[in-house]
């Protein structure tokens, strides 16, 4: 009997193998449900863009919906993968293309627990600048720190690729960049955010855009006094100690307006 296949985002046939044993969660899945809606919710992400968390059940799996609108994601949408990309369970369900961010995020980096992509509108400016780096410059974004790395695609697919992630060996080379950072721009691309919980990396992927969004205003004005490292650190901390109280808000205005919509 023929095992199930998906089909990827570029149409691309993936074989799916053996069904896990001990399913995820279902308050995890519920979370990541809510991630996508709130993440569409604040403009982080549109019609693109995706957010994942590790299984709880199998530290060398994550999870992330199937090939939608972050929008639209229902529990029902949601599949394992396993770290090189493949899914677990997804039958006849299509997939991300850029999966391969999060797998080779998780395999290189243990302590994260949650991946967020976006091309969030702020941010793309500054990676394609390489004289003026995205800093910290106010308290809700510390974890910014003095300078965002920049992923060029081009050191390792050449001139000639889409910018996307759509294989394990990309995907290797864009988590060598998280040693020293919880963010990443990717050249005419967007962002990549990490977390060692899902509202943790939520929270990072919104308050980048809005530091993206300050930035790029004072810098209109005039000279930026910009955090300094000892800064960043204290103010991410102490923010950071409160993830419970934007996630909530945020959950509920998602919420409402998809009760409204």
């Amino acid at each position: 009997m023929c095992s199930p296949k998906n089909v990827d985002a570029m149409g691309v046939s993936v074989a799916d193998p053996a069904v896990q044993q001990g399913a995820a969660t279902p308050a995890l899945i519920n979370d990541l449900v809510i991630a996508n809606h709130i993440l569409a919710d604040q403009g982080i992400v549109d019609a693109f863009g995706h957010v994942s968390v590790r299984h709880d059940k199998h530290s060398d799996q994550f999870l992330l919906a199937r090939n939608m609108a972050p929008g639209a994601v229902t529990e029902a949408d949601i599949i394992a993968f396993t770290l090189d990309g493949n899914p677990v369970n997804a039958g006849s369900r299509s997939v991300y293309l850029e999966r391969f961010i999060h797998g080779e995020i998780y395999r290189a980096h243990p302590a994260v627990t949650a991946v967020v992509h976006s091309h969030s509108h702020a941010i793309v400016p500054f990676s394609v600048i390489k004289d003026v780096p995205l800093r910290a410059m106010f308290h809700m974004a510390g974890f910014i720190g003095q300078c965002v790395p920049i992923f060029e695609i081009r050191d390792v697919a050449g001139s000639g690729s889409d910018l996307l992630i759509r294989n394990n060996a990309l995907g290797t080379a864009l988590a060598k960049h998280f040693e020293e950072s919880d963010i990443v721009l990717m050249r005419g691309h967007g962002s990549t955010v990490i977390g060692r919980s899902l509202r943790q990396a939520v929270y990072r992927a919104v308050y980048a855009e809005l530091n993206a969004r300050f930035q790029s205003m004072a810098m209109q004005l005039g000279n930026v006094t910009y955090l300094t490292q000892e800064e960043s650190k204290a103010c991410a901390n102490t923010v950071e100690g409160h993830l419970a109280r934007p996630w909530d808000l945020w959950k509920q205005q998602a919420e409402l307006k998809r009760r409204n919509s």
